[in-house]
């Protein structure tokens, strides 16, 4: 039977899993060669010639991994791998076709399954809800609303383009790279590269998380001040070198429950996924290669897949949300009935909460909230 992590009620409240976990051992040799090259070796290993879907949103990450995979089964002689894409009517701000297209025609990639999506993936649609009763409350809560999708993948390696966002964006070492190079200008960029040095950075870092924190409204006060407080701990520890920092990242225990939690959904459909950009192997060709990273996100994707790519989707800076996509009509029926049960009213704003779901753009964060509160108006039991 499959033993799914079950977070916490501060968790819960908090939508995230604060903790770093030990060093994981690596699993595959690391590499020395080019960042590229070691891409594909993860792409090689994980694939193993069995058909091979790649989801693809049109983003940066997810294009990368579509490249390489693509690039892969060309040199092999095998079949090319088939894009997933989910497309959402109706929500602008999911919307990246354009892009899509670009890099599927750059690619010339005939076969690309496109799925239009209705409420299909709300997190309390009726997918989410049968799951939520069988599985339990699960982090993340979009773990619920993977089922269609994977039914339909039975059999095959799906690579994800999750990690990209971490191992090309904002690592401690960035501010002293743009320094160095002469990007920063005096001032501020300077006051940022000096603070990544200073031994007081968790002081540093609190008062940032407690920055990007205060727009969880929904959270009482004393629950703000601990995620910040828990937020602040985890970056202090990260490691000033990018070669460094890469392990760092593979050590933070949100990632690794979301990556377990996800590889165990998959497995009940026969279902292999793999996650190339957070392959051990191409982390260290990474660090090995770029040892202080990056002054920027689009040098760190040029830098690695400017011969696959375009170098437009290389340097795009803007970014779909799809929040709308997960928390849409039965997010907003359900709250417009709920009585406020099912939550910790020590932890959470009640009358916050309720008016973030209704808003015009529900925040991404009260989702296991509203999981959580669903379950207990149905007076479902709590899953071991």
């Amino acid at each position: 039977m499959t033993s799914f992590y079950r977070p916490t009620t501060f968790e819960v409240a908090a939508c995230w899993l604060p903790g770093l976990v030990p060093d994981p051992v690596p699993t595959t040799p690391r590499e020395v060669g080019r960042p590229l090259e070691a891409i594909k070796t993860s792409v090689r290993r994980a694939t193993g010639g069995r058909p091979v879907a790649v989801t693809f949103s049109g983003g940066r990450d997810s294009s990368a991994v579509l490249a390489a995979a693509t690039a892969v089964a060309r040199e092999d002689g095998h079949p090319d791998p088939v894009p997933v894409t989910f497309r959402y009517p109706g929500v602008a701000e999911a919307d990246e076709s354009a892009w899509q297209e670009s890099v599927v025609r750059h690619l010339g990639l005939s076969t690309w399954r496109r799925i239009d999506i209705g409420g299909e993936n709300d997190l309390l649609g009726d997918a989410a809800r049968e799951s939520l009763v069988r599985r339990g409350l699960l982090f993340p809560a979009t773990m619920h609303v993977k089922d269609a999708m994977l039914r339909e993948l039975r059999g095959h390696v799906v690579l994800t383009g999750e990690g990209g966002d971490e191992v090309f964006g904002d690592r401690r070492s960035r501010a002293l790279l743009r320094v160095a190079r002469g990007r920063g200008r005096a001032g501020t960029p300077r006051r940022v590269a000096l603070d990544s040095l200073l031994p007081a950075r968790r002081w540093r870092e609190r008062t940032a998380a407690a920055s990007s924190t205060a727009a969880l409204t929904w959270l009482g006060r004393e629950t703000t001040a601990r995620l910040a407080d828990e937020i602040a701990r985890d970056a202090a520890a990260e490691p000033l070198s990018y070669a460094r920092g890469l392990r760092w990242l593979r050590r933070r225990r949100a990632s690794r429950v979301f990556l377990d939690t996800f590889g165990q959904v998959a497995a009940e459909h026969d279902v292999v996924l793999a996650h190339p950009l957070l392959d051990d192997g191409f982390l260290g060709a990474l660090g090995a290669a770029h040892p202080w990273g990056f002054p920027d996100r689009t040098a760190g994707m040029r830098a690695v897949f400017g011969t696959l790519l375009p170098d437009a989707v290389c340097a795009r800076s803007d970014k779909a949300s799809f929040n709308r996509a997960y928390l849409g009509s039965a997010t907003r029926d359900f709250a417009r009935r709920w009585g406020g049960d099912g939550v910790d009213a020590a932890l959470v704003d009640v009358d916050g909460l309720r008016a973030a779901w209704l808003s015009g753009f529900p925040p991404g964060p009260t989702s296991l909230l509203l999981q959580q509160a669903w379950l207990a108006s149905v007076g479902a039991e709590p899953v071991r």
